[in-house]
């Protein structure tokens, strides 16, 4: 059996429970694969962004193809539940501690409730490093915990890429070469939205302003 038959496998086994499921949908390369897979099957699928900043013209680009390319899902955007650590210990920006610190638990558990919707699928994999094997490890043999699903456990990231060619779906965004590829306060972002979307970059100013410290330290050194 195929790793795609394998992932098909445990999908139909929560199709037959319920025909809507939650995807977290960060627009990388795993839920992408992950929301090709969980489309032709489900009648409703409502997909969770979790942003970082809001309103970054080249996330909303993602936004946008994933919504013509998959034209019944319904996407919610929400704060990152990370984001929660960073505002409270002022990263870039003015700590409030009034900020509630939150987990991702809290996030799933909070969009089952204002969707009704109990079983959630996230892109995980054991292949992203030691902490995510070991707990997907403990949902063997078919990767569901507490409603949570894990199609992709046994996929590689090299099986994640040839599924994406095969099935056309264009890679994401990529800020720089290492292998943890998101949007975040590191130089490689910074450089490629300088570079790519300078309006992106004021945007996130706005928010975080004393991030300009990134690239301005950057330059100093590499004047």
């Amino acid at each position: 059996m195929s790793k795609v038959e394998q992932a098909n496998r445990y999908i139909d086994l929560i199709r037959v429970k319920s025909s809507e499921c939650l995807l977290f949908l960060s627009l990388g390369k795993d839920s992408l694969v992950l929301l090709d897979l969980l489309y032709p099957k489900f009648d409703r699928i409502v997909c969770v962004f979790m942003y970082w900043c809001d309103g970054l013209s080249h996330i909303e680009r993602w936004i946008n193809w994933a919504k013509t390319k998959y034209p019944k899902i319904e996407l919610v955007k929400v704060p990152h539940w990370n984001l929660s650590y960073i505002l409270r210990g002022g990263l870039y920006c003015v700590p409030n501690p009034k900020v509630k610190l939150i987990k991702l638990a809290n996030v799933i558990e909070s969009m089952r409730i204002k969707f009704g919707i109990y079983y959630v699928f996230l892109g995980m994999k054991k292949a992203d490093g030691m902490n995510r094997r070991l707990m997907l490890d403990g949902f063997v043999p078919i990767y569901v915990n507490n409603g949570l699903c894990y199609p992709l456990a046994e996929f590689t990231q090299r099986e994640i890429l040839s599924y994406m060619k095969h099935n056309n779906i264009p890679n994401p965004v990529r800020y720089g070469n290492k292998a943890s590829n998101g949007l975040g306060f590191n130089l490689d972002c910074f450089l490629w939205m300088r570079h790519n979307c300078p309006q992106d970059l004021e945007i996130v100013y706005k928010t975080f302003p004393m991030s300009i410290r990134i690239l301005n330290e950057y330059d100093l050194k590499n004047g």
